[in-house]
């Protein structure tokens, strides 16, 4: 994460045109553009030159001006683990530390783990919903109904198959806070996917040892998803091709850890190429800690557990630079890949381009992809780098 020295924090004014901004939108880049914002909302993309009178005019000094950032997979910041120790006061880090990267919108990500500590992030979640400044969306419940085959750096004594009851009990207990799901599909009962795609919750393939039939076949039907592309799952073979070339062909939303640890960036061009507007970023970052089942320790630019790769140390802006700098993807499908396909999976309708009706959810950065400023629920928030 970069250093900040501070954030000052102004109120826009009702009616507030953002200028002098190179504008990335759907896919491309435009200048001689502005924004006009009326409270939260934007209300139209028009030139420069016909800002109407009584609009306050905020200049950007010719930097970037994009969707905030989307972030379906992280787990804490800041030295709090939200999937280690969930509180309403790991949620208030996390959000707060995400809005100064220009991460408008994320699932907060308690992975497998005790029962005890599961129900208490999924309580903690559904607390501080109502606290959020509106960047906390709800929660991507990853595990513990996965394969021991593919734990990653999952406990294995947590994993195990899902039960309607438990499952009942949870989304219950959520009250609409659980968003996602990341599952072994092959391993549980049709009536425990059948209850989780009723209730409107992503059903995501992930850790899962599934064979190329196997997963054709639930990606066909009811798993919409697909968790951080080639980690946790069997290497393709010629024989047994297994679920990455089902990926592929079936083409669900793909999640994808660009940091060049997870995956290399010629698998991460490949995953683009294969899956066009259907791959988008994650994080998967966690954050040091002593606490709790999950003990991450710091390793150069990543982190480990138990000598496994467990996370990463990324911000969605610093994925954003790598797709661009190591991945042959142009800016402005990166920006896609991190707001726009994000926002289109989990049905934020609102989230994730810059036109007339969406949020005013907006980040600002400069060509080196440092975050200049944020502009969240009617606020301008900038940030000053120390590095």
């Amino acid at each position: 994460m970069q250093g900040l020295a501070a954030t000052e924090v102004l109120p826009l004014k009702m009616n507030t045109a953002l200028t002098n901004i190179k504008l990335i939108s759907n896919g491309s880049i435009t200048e001689g553009k502005a924004v006009l914002i009326s409270g939260r909302k934007i209300i139209d993309v028009i030139d420069e030159t016909a800002i109407p009178g009584g609009f306050d005019i905020k200049d950007f000094n010719g930097n970037y001006l994009a969707p905030g950032l989307i972030d379906l997979q992280v787990y804490g910041s800041g030295g709090k683990l939200f999937s280690g120790n969930p509180s309403t006061d790991v949620l208030r880090q996390m959000e707060d530390d995400f809005i100064k990267q220009g991460t408008t919108g994320f699932f907060a990500t308690p992975a497998t783990n005790s029962t005890d500590v599961i129900e208490r992030a999924i309580d903690a979640g559904r607390e501080f919903r109502n606290q959020s400044k509106g960047v906390f969306l709800g929660l991507h419940v990853e595990g513990p109904y996965i394969n021991a085959k593919r734990k990653g750096a999952h406990p294995e004594e947590y994993i195990k198959k899902a039960t309607l009851a438990e499952v009942t009990s949870w989304v219950g207990r959520g009250e609409g806070v659980i968003k996602m799901m990341t599952i072994a599909p092959e391993l549980q009962d049709d009536e425990v996917i059948d209850y989780l795609f009723n209730q409107g919750i992503i059903i995501s393939s992930g850790h899962s040892d599934a064979t190329y039939e196997q997963a054709t076949a639930f990606f066909k039907g009811k798993v919409k998803a697909a968790t951080h592309l080639y980690n946790a799952m069997p290497q393709m073979h010629h024989r047994e091709p297994g679920i990455i070339p089902a990926i592929f062909e079936q083409k669900p939303y793909t999640s994808i850890v660009p940091d060049g640890i997870h995956v290399s960036y010629p698998m991460l061009a490949l995953g683009k190429r294969e899956l066009g507007d259907k791959l988008f970023l994650i994080t998967d970052a966690v954050t040091e800690t002593t606490e709790g089942t999950h003990q991450h320790k710091l390793n150069g630019d990543h982190y480990i557990m138990n000598g496994t790769i467990s996370g990463s140390a990324l911000t969605m802006l610093k994925g954003v630079a790598n797709c661009v700098n190591y991945g042959g993807i142009a800016l402005a499908e990166a920006i896609n890949m991190a707001s726009l396909y994000p926002a289109q999976l989990a049905s934020l309708t609102t989230k994730g381009k810059i036109e007339t009706g969406f949020d005013a959810d907006v980040l600002i950065f400069n060509d080196k992809f440092t975050p200049v400023a944020t502009i969240l629920q009617g606020e301008l928030i900038k940030h000053n780098q120390t590095n």
